[in-house]
């Protein structure tokens, strides 16, 4: 989540034209994603990246996505917003992409994100919005444009010439190292399970029928159904389970404390943490409510912390109007 670099307005009408004639799901030789706007009779004034988590696609935020855009130019007609889904490498259809190479790690992830905006020409986004893995990703991403890792254009706005400020949220994304003795084990419960099944299972019914047998909630084993897709006469994953177990173990191990204890200048982090999620130690909690509360003298940016209510880990199936409020809230000021 970088600076914005100018929109120049011949340059966003070719950009329109593009998107006009352009199927809306695109698979890259970096990264698939899909976009979502409320309207497509004015040009986009601004861009949201969403990113999902573990064993998860962009597809999952589709309908909360529309619902964000059509909530955000309902409030601010002036402005149209542009989200877009990514596939993270190694979920969704980037699982199907040559050329995203290991190690399959937090910095490799962001350096997609990246990847995709210079291939494509765009302007950098407004704003990254991340999800458990995802989030992680998009402090990554925060971090690498703030110390110019992805080129001179990338550089954060000064103070003095930034009419708006950049925004990251974090959803419900423990932004320290996560510890064996302070996980339930569940993610990995799911992954050691999934590695122990063949490549192709005979249907989604009989996955899901499996994973209740092992003690899993049918929900949570529902949700795993849903990422198989049809290869032939049985199903297949629709991501690269070895390359997301890389993933996941880089997500325990990287920390992104020193990042929230000094925000780049012209950045607003907000973290999401969700009321019933079982992630949250108190000392965490403790830790990000007095960064959250720090006065802060000099050009360093902020940290804003949120509490989703009546919601688990799973913030816009659990929660999706709070979150939204929460969001909405907040984006139609920038």
């Amino acid at each position: 989540m970088a600076a914005r670099m100018s929109k120049n307005k011949q340059g966003g009408f070719n950009l329109l034209t593009w998107f006009l004639h352009s199927p809306t799901t695109r698979s890259l030789k970096t990264l698939a994603y899909e976009e979502v706007r409320s309207s497509t009779d004015k040009h986009y004034t601004s861009t949201a990246f969403i990113l999902h988590g573990l064993l998860g696609s962009g597809r999952n935020w589709r309908s909360f996505s529309r619902n964000l855009a059509a909530t955000l130019s309902t409030t601010s007609p002036s402005s149209e917003w542009r989200m877009v889904l990514v596939d993270l490498r190694n979920h969704g259809q980037s699982a199907d992409i040559e050329g995203l190479a290991p190690p399959h790690n937090m910095a490799n992830a962001a350096n997609d994100l990246a990847s995709l905006v210079k291939a494509k020409g765009w302007v950098w986004p407004d704003v990254v919005i991340g999800h458990s893995l995802g989030g992680k990703v998009a402090l990554h991403f925060t971090q690498s444009c703030a110390r110019g890792e992805y080129g001179q254009s990338t550089a954060l706005p000064k103070q003095e010439f930034a009419v708006v400020k950049e925004q990251l949220w974090v959803l419900d994304s423990v932004p320290g190292e996560v510890k064996s003795e302070n996980s339930d084990g569940e993610v990995e419960k799911v992954l050691q399970t999934l590695q122990s099944l063949p490549s192709q299972v005979p249907s989604r019914k009989w996955l899901v029928n499996h994973m209740i047998n092992l003690g899993f909630s049918k929900s949570l084993s529902e949700w795993i159904g849903s990422n198989l897709k049809k290869s032939g006469e049985h199903e297949t994953w629709a991501f690269n389970l070895e390359g997301a177990v890389q993933m996941f173990n880089s997500y325990r191990e990287t920390s992104y404390w020193p990042l929230l204890e000094h925000p780049p200048q012209g950045i607003e982090i907000d973290i999401v943490r969700a009321e019933k999620s079982d992630r949250w130690e108190p000392d965490m909690i403790q830790r990000l409510e007095g960064l959250a509360s720090r006065v802060r003298d000099g050009p360093e940016g902020k940290v804003s912390m949120h509490v989703l209510p009546n919601s688990g880990h799973w913030v816009h199936v659990d929660n999706p109007k709070g979150l939204l409020e929460i969001l909405a809230s907040n984006l139609v000021s920038i």
